[in-house]
């Protein structure tokens, strides 16, 4: 009888522990759902914003003077909270302007061709090479950077600096294709405008492009380079940045940005 009986408490026992371990794997396994579903999604890329500028247009003083500013606290801007993406911005002043170079109109011109336009004006913002809005068109600007923002990015950007020497790596799906492209940037820029609209006027510059080229392709999906990284002597090291993105070769969609502050001395890693 007692034997009986222990063996009935043992079967307890044994059901009782079964069925704790039972709860506690559903238990975990809730907590493991449920900390997946709350945990932030990855960073999103960089969202790439090509402002074309005028010295001798009405208009473009104010976007000029706000597109740092509002570029880099999109979150707050735009409502787009979390992930919060910074913003690869990029001024191309036109060809007459002081900072200018003629590719830089040549870009432009792609991206009429490409939205139907018939004449180039400024201020003109092209964000992620997808949409383009009047610059000093505060809502459109929200709404297309916005959108932007929400898009999953398809290329990995990793950069880093060191030595002189900037470091490149970007991976894709195998089967996408793309340009890797380089700008180099550089703010707090002044102009006097001696005649025009803006005559007598100072205009202030931000992420004006110093240096635009192309890297190389995406191979297989992937990509990666060294390259020197060569400063102007009238270039001011701690005002400039450097964008690198991936140029949808079709479309001119982007398809990933990363940006990254230039050391501010050579050796700095």
């Amino acid at each position: 009888m007692l034997q009986a009986i222990h063996i009935w408490n043992v079967m307890i026992n044994f059901t009782r522990l079964r069925t704790f371990v039972v709860l506690s794997a559903i238990v975990i396994s809730l907590g493991l759902h449920g900390a997946g579903a709350q945990a932030p999604k990855s960073a999103r890329k960089a969202v790439l914003i090509e402002l074309f500028t005028s010295e001798g247009c009405s208009t473009c003083p104010r976007p000029m003077n706000y597109s740092a500013i509002f570029a880099r606290k999109i979150c707050r801007r735009t409502g787009y909270h979390s992930p919060c993406p910074p913003c690869g911005l990029l001024e191309f002043p036109r060809m007459e302007d002081r900072f200018s170079v003629a590719d830089y109109t040549q870009r432009q011109q792609k991206y009429a061709q490409k939205f139907g336009l018939k004449d180039l004006y400024t201020p003109k913002m092209v964000v992620d090479g997808s949409a383009q809005v009047t610059g000093n068109d505060t809502p459109s600007v929200r709404q297309s950077i916005s959108h932007a923002a929400l898009r999953p990015q398809s290329a990995e950007i990793q950069i880093s600096a060191a030595a002189d020497k900037l470091l490149v790596s970007v991976k894709a799906a195998e089967t996408a294709a793309g340009t890797v492209m380089l700008a180099l940037t550089e703010d707090n820029l002044m102009t006097k405008v001696g005649a025009g609209e803006n005559g007598g006027r100072e205009l202030h510059h931000s992420a004006v492009v110093r240096k635009l080229q192309p890297l190389g392709q995406l191979q297989k999906g992937s990509f990666e380079t060294s390259v020197p990284l060569k400063l102007r002597k009238d270039w001011k090291r701690e005002d400039m940045r450097i964008v690198v993105f991936v140029e949808e070769p079709s479309s001119g969609q982007i398809e990933g940005a990363a940006v990254l502050a230039v050391p501010l001395s050579p050796t700095a890693p």
